[in-house]
């Protein structure tokens, strides 16, 4: 797909979808252990649980799980039953469970507000399925690729335009990977980095991951792609997804 039509319907994705996971408010219980949610990266169910993700500022493991894929669907089906997604494992309460509302409601329950807050899970599904049906098959069918020894880490935010193509290609590609939430903590972080640093060249990045990604990189831009199994860092959407092509993809 032309670079500029993939970048146009993926910020009609997150347009459909309010932009609901661009904001964070860090959950102030964070789980001591990654939370492991397999996922298919274009269902709208799954996007749901992925916004919740961003906005409690909580990372986890991504495994995904596209249609034709066979390195995680079976484990899905032998823990919980059913090749159903989005399925979250949480490690540190030993809660596994199915339904992206039921999962919702437990995050902000467990790790944010104690009484889960204002739920309106219809009106986000309902974003969410027009946010899919503008990428069309992006991120849901497998294609054949080697699995790396160690994870992936991707630094990136659910309504990152940018992120979303890597996160399809992630998906399809069945490479696992820790995702490391880096939503936006203040209004005057909204905007592209060049943006940001002409308006605000004093003002303090905020929020974990962002201020990893400073003194890592020197600035805060996403997505940014870590691969210790040959130690390639990179920024840049469109790189990320050659290298990704070139190093897994068969």
């Amino acid at each position: 797909m032309n670079k500029f039509i993939d970048t146009l319907t993926s910020t009609l994705a997150s347009t459909a979808s309010l932009w609901r996971g661009t904001n964070s408010r860090p959950a102030p219980n964070q789980p001591v252990q990654l939370l492991q949610l397999y996922d298919i990266e274009n269902c709208p169910y799954c996007r749901v649980v992925r916004e919740a993700l961003t906005v409690l500022d909580i990372d986890a493991i991504i495994y995904p799980c596209p249609k034709g894929g066979e390195r995680y669907r079976a484990l899905v089906e032998e823990l919980g039953g059913k090749a159903q997604f989005p399925f979250l494992v949480d490690k540190n309460t030993g809660v596994e469970m199915y339904e992206s509302e039921d999962i919702v409601v437990y995050l902000r329950k467990t790790y944010g507000d104690k009484d889960g807050g204002m739920n309106l899970h219809g009106l986000k599904l309902a974003g969410s399925m027009l946010s899919s049906a503008s990428r069309g098959i992006k991120g849901q069918r497998v294609k054949p690729a080697k699995k790396p020894a160690k994870l992936l880490i991707l630094y990136s935010f659910e309504s990152s335009p940018f992120s979303r193509p890597v996160r399809e290609l992630l998906c399809e590609l069945e490479l696992a990977y820790e995702l490391r939430n880096t939503g936006k903590a203040i209004m005057k972080d909204i905007g592209p980095p060049s943006l940001r640093a002409r308006l605000f060249p004093d003002e303090p990045v905020q929020g974990r991951n962002r201020l990893q990604l400073l003194e890592q990189t020197g600035k805060v831009q996403v997505p940014y792609l870590i691969d210790p199994n040959t130690s390639i860092e990179m920024f840049e959407s469109s790189d990320i997804m050659v290298y990704l092509n070139e190093t897994y993809a068969q």
